[in-house]
């Protein structure tokens, strides 16, 4: 078991999600707002997506993500800022002509899915580590071996830590070939996503298989989606690892009473305590993970 926990917050994520609860933030304010809260509240670590201010469509605009960071890093709340470098890698296929993609479609190659990094260099970004069919109908995640390739390099050179997002096993297998390369600094950094349509079921057993298979040295976080992610909070401790929540990942605080960012976080530093174990400071989360110093960031 984990006894000296990351707690990450995933704010907003890219979902249909906007609309389906109050709560869900899409501006930069909003988004900034929430992670400061959650940092606040107990989360070391924010994980940052952002969305068009206007619709709460997924967006990869630079500009809004220095908007974002600005407000989070002028707020004097410390805090380790974690931003997704996953958009566009969304194909969806017309069934009757696989060749033709369709409306839904943002997919361009490894380096132009990273510019809000090179600018911003926070302290981690995320890869997706393989490509996935994404739930039901023809929407598909890409990212090949090549692109993942090509991004790692790129990340390393700019010294920004790789959060290595692992939707099954196939894709650990991948991005534990990409730490043997080199391409990627040790401590190796992985997240374990579980339950998302379809890549691997959110189950212990499935989930102990895959912590199995981690590197050596090897940090590694874990979470669930929807009424799966609180009670993840405990799987993921008792299996040695850090812990994520976030309206991400689920609107619901219990039954039917929706979530703030800053209650799911207050969850779970109560789970993590319940269970004995302390909660990461900021300084704490930067010592276990490795991050590097930047200065003037």
């Amino acid at each position: 078991m984990n006894r000296d926990v990351i707690i990450t917050c995933a704010v907003t994520g890219a979902g249909n999600t906007v609309g389906k609860s109050p709560y869900v933030p899409y501006t930069p304010k909003a988004i900034a707002d929430d992670a400061i809260a959650a940092a606040r509240a107990g989360a070391a670590v924010v994980h940052i997506h952002v969305r068009d201010p206007e619709t709460g469509d997924p967006s990869r605009a630079v500009s809004l993500y220095r908007e974002t960071v600005s407000r989070i890093r002028d707020s004097g709340v410390d805090v380790v800022l974690n931003l997704t470098a996953g958009m566009g890698g969304d194909l969806v296929i017309d069934a009757d002509d696989p060749l033709k993609p369709v409306d839904g479609t943002d997919l361009v190659n490894a380096l132009e899915r990273l510019p809000h990094v090179e600018e911003l260099l926070p302290d981690i970004c995320t890869l997706d580590c393989g490509s996935l069919n994404f739930g039901e109908g023809n929407q598909l995640y890409v990212s090949t071996p090549d692109m993942l390739r090509t991004g790692a390099k790129r990340v390393q050179e700019l010294g920004v830590k790789p959060e290595l997002e692992i939707f099954d096993t196939g894709q650990l297998w991948f991005a534990s070939t990409m730490v043997a390369e080199g391409l990627i600094d040790a401590p190796p950094l992985f997240q374990l996503c579980m339950g998302i349509p379809y890549g691997a079921p959110a189950d212990p057993g499935v989930l102990a298989a895959m912590v199995n298979l981690l590197p050596a040295g090897a940090n590694f976080a874990s979470f669930a989606i929807g009424r799966d992610q609180l009670p993840w909070v405990a799987q993921s401790m008792l299996q040695g690892g850090h812990v994520r929540v976030g309206l991400e990942d689920n609107l619901y605080l219990a039954r039917g009473v929706k979530a703030t960012n800053e209650q799911l976080t207050e969850r779970a530093v109560q789970i993590v305590q319940d269970l004995g174990a302390s909660v990461a400071t900021p300084d704490r989360a930067r010592e276990i993970l490795g991050l590097r110093e930047r200065a003037g960031v």
